[in-house]
């Protein structure tokens, strides 16, 4: 599989963002998980692909740009279709399966089919989890830094108190990725994005 480069996902992110605000907001915050990411990867030394784990953080939330309003306002209600969202639109772009997933499979700590019922998420019925572990990597990457406005940088333990709102069950597959994966140095990072690290 050729794995896009970090240009070809750029230009990506460019034509499907509605505004330079949104291309902002979404790409900075995919630059940071990968970020967080190549810090874990170094930390832990685990065996992945590394170039398809930038590939997937670069590209896990650009699903986010269709959920924005002809006047530029984001759904914040329907935000767990990006997910979703963003697996069309890289499979409409003719990316790979392997390349679509990082998308649909990074939400939370994983959704199931049961999640989606149980909670009537405005997702088609199916288990949208993590397997590989680039996957897996990217979605745990991911909970160490937020959209919110202003931006800022979740902290382990932070995150940790976050999801055990979902359920013991997710709160122990968060912490399963915590012991493999290791917990990220943010300090720096939030420092020179000047985000707050909570």
């Amino acid at each position: 599989m050729d794995v896009p480069t970090v240009e070809d996902i750029r230009a990506l992110h460019a034509r499907h963002a509605p505004s330079d605000e949104a291309f902002r907001l979404v790409f900075t915050h995919c630059e940071i998980v990968w970020r967080v990411a190549e810090r874990l990867i170094a930390a832990s030394g685990h065996d992945v692909d590394a170039e398809l784990v930038r590939a997937g953080c670069l590209l896990h939330d650009i699903g986010v740009y269709r959920l924005y309003d002809p006047e530029g306002r984001l759904d914040g209600s329907g935000y767990v279709r990006h997910g979703v969202l963003g697996h069309a639109l890289l499979a409409e772009e003719g990316y790979p399966e392997a390349l679509c997933r990082f998308c649909s499979c990074h939400t939370g700590v994983g959704l199931t089919k049961e999640d989606v019922l149980r909670q009537g998420l405005p997702v088609p019925p199916s288990d949208y989890l993590a397997v590989t572990p680039e996957e897996r990597l990217v979605m745990y990457a991911d909970k160490f830094h937020s959209k919110t406005t202003p931006p800022r940088f979740v902290s382990p333990d932070t995150y940790a108190a976050f999801v055990r709102r979902y359920g013991e069950d997710k709160a122990a597959a968060f912490r399963a990725m915590r012991a493999v994966f290791g917990e990220p140095e943010l300090g720096d990072l939030a420092a020179s994005y000047g985000h707050a690290l909570t």
